[in-house]
């Protein structure tokens, strides 16, 4: 499996000192893989030292959380392996002082037997210290009591409560209660959309079919509680929720923070779509969001899949969660948007388009069948779309064309009273339908058609043909492309010019229309034999070459579908 290492016995060191360089109140304790948070006060000085830590892999967990605010030290085991017993013994003696140490520890056995271990010699040492033991995973709480599960994600707003009590000069006693009161009220549950690879190996822990999820995974690359199919964001969202509030008793009215943590890789877009999903749903049972984050906090590697974390908060977690902290990857803010629209600017009032007339009635008529046509052809191609633009562009040519025939069949019949208010109204839709480079070139080029025809009630032949050929010169002129670049213009332009030189050439509609419609096909086919100059595709230069261009394509899709319903 490819990794961006050197060998995998130096992974977690060459990593530690990658992040020092980062953070200039970060340093790395002498030979120990421990990050420390600097500068040290005098001994007699120093708050209640927090130090966490575990296995490494979870990046930006732990060593992104050291700093004021936050923690002092953490340890850093390798990959997904608890740190040493002396590991964790090193980073008590250099951060704690007469104040003593509290240990944040994640709920595996090698985390607890290390830093217990050294919690105990610590003790031994006349360093006074409290441990803490997180175990949000309430995808156990069937198979597990509470002091059994796993610790997750929710360890990390441990992490931030705790450093904060420490931070305002409590005493040790007081700061454990406060993390243990927290590590309490905390429940959280993941899924995975797929394994994880450590470094050095050849292939995941465990792979997942298309068609599986895993529920209730833990956060070191091991199997869940459940493979499932999977489900809709909103409703694989409702699941975890379901089970945390049930395990935590949440009832209406109450008040959490609430955080979406990626795994390693899940996009951020991803994480906000679950963020909204669960919002919503703790809002429909009267569960108040006070605080949310979505993120990257605590990760399983390169594991697709992400958890919600639901902390029971009261207005003294909140301060401690909105306290500053200089720790790199706390994201901080947390404030919740509580009215997400405002009112969009209406246009100025141009007076409705009405379908009175009789010649009104029969263009709706007339134009109504064809815009169903193209519709059609448009998502009937969407999966060849799609696929030709992967190859060699950004794979959205299909949807984006979907989303065109949606924006054409919404088009009101009574838009379509003239030929040139009838464009007026598709470019519109389609400037709003798609996004990207195809929705201002179709816009630009039904708007300089309509202005050619307006006024025109029945257009000719002829008067059709320069709407066309104009349209077909906005494009160009908006993108600056022109014939032979391998755009959709390759199509365009010779189905523009052939259909103008038939109906010139006195061709019926029908015959002049045929031959467009074989100039488009035989364009769009041409551009498989073209070396991008322009679009996203010429990025790619020669490789593209053998591949149709998709938008050249879609022309010659939608020109086809028109020709049943011209008329002579």
């Amino acid at each position: 499996m490819k990794k961006l290492i050197n060998t995998p016995a130096r992974v977690v060191r060459d990593m530690l000192e990658g992040m020092a360089r980062q953070a200039p109140h970060v340093a790395i304790l002498g030979d120990e893989n421990v990050l420390v948070s600097r500068p040290q006060s005098e001994a007699a000085d120093r708050p209640v030292a927090i130090i966490s830590g575990g296995g490494s892999g979870h990046e930006p967990a732990h060593g992104g959380y050291v700093g004021p605010g936050m923690l002092a030290a953490a340890v850093c085991g390798e990959v997904f392996t608890s740190p040493s017993t002396d590991a964790v013994l090193a980073a008590i003696r250099a951060t704690a002082g007469p104040r003593g140490a509290v240990l944040i520890v994640k709920n595996y056995t090698g985390d607890r037997l290390n830093f217990g271990l050294a919690a105990e010699l610590a003790r031994a040492e006349g360093i006074p210290v409290e441990v803490v033991i997180v175990a949000d995973d309430v995808a156990l709480r069937k198979h597990a009591d509470r002091s059994q599960r796993r610790g997750i994600a929710g360890t990390v707003l441990v992490h931030k409560i705790t450093g904060a009590a420490s931070a305002r000069g409590m005493a040790l006693d007081d700061v454990a209660r406060i993390a243990r009161h927290a590590a309490a009220n905390l429940g959280t549950m993941g899924v995975a959309l797929d394994g994880c690879t450590l470094p050095g190996a050849e292939r995941s822990g465990f792979t997942l079919a298309d068609d599986e999820i895993e529920l209730g995974l833990g956060i070191h690359g091991e199997k869940g509680v459940e493979r499932t199919a999977p489900l809709a964001a909103d409703a694989l969202t409702d699941v975890l929720i379901e089970n945390i509030v049930d395990d935590s008793a949440l009832k209406h009215g109450e008040r959490v923070a609430l955080l979406v943590n990626g795994l390693g890789a899940t996009p951020q877009m991803e994480l906000d779509i679950v963020m909204r999903a669960a919002f919503e749903n703790l809002a429909q049972r009267g569960i108040r969001v006070e605080r949310a984050w979505s993120g990257t906090l605590l990760s399983a590697l390169d594991m697709p899949g992400c958890s919600i974390s639901l902390l029971r908060v009261d207005d003294a977690t909140l301060d401690l969660l909105d306290a500053p902290t200089d720790a790199r990857a706390w994201p901080g803010g947390g404030a919740v948007n509580a009215a997400i629209r405002i009112d969009a600017p209406m246009p100025q009032a141009q007076g409705s388009v009405r379908v009175e007339s009789e010649s009104a009635h029969d263009w709706a008529r007339r134009i109504r069948p064809a815009l169903n046509g193209v519709a059609d052809a448009l998502i009937a191609s969407e999966s060849q779309l799609t696929d030709l633009d992967t190859q060699a562009g950004d794979g959205d040519l299909g949807i984006s064309m979907t989303r065109a025939a949606h924006a054409i069949r919404d088009v009101p019949d009574a838009a379509l009273s003239t030929p040139a208010e009838a464009l007026a109204a598709l470019g519109t839709a389609l400037r709003r339908a798609i996004a990207g480079s195809s929705g201002p070139f179709y816009a630009t080029a039904l708007m300089r058609a309509s202005r050619h025809l307006a006024g025109i009630d029945h257009p000719s032949a002829k008067d059709w043909a320069a709407a066309f050929t104009h349209a077909v010169q906005a494009i160009s002129e908006l993108g600056g492309a022109n014939a032979g670049d391998r755009t959709m213009l390759d199509a365009l332009l010779p189905a523009a010019s052939a259909f103008e030189e038939a109906v010139s050439g006195g061709r019926s509609v029908d015959d002049a229309w045929s031959l467009a419609v074989a100039a488009a096909q035989e364009g769009a086919q041409e551009t498989a034999n073209m070396t991008p100059r322009a679009g996203r595709a010429s990025y790619l230069g020669a490789r593209a070459v053998g591949i149709p261009d998709g938008g050249a394509v879609a022309v010659a899709c939608w020109l086809a579908a028109l020709t049943p319903h011209l008329r002579g």
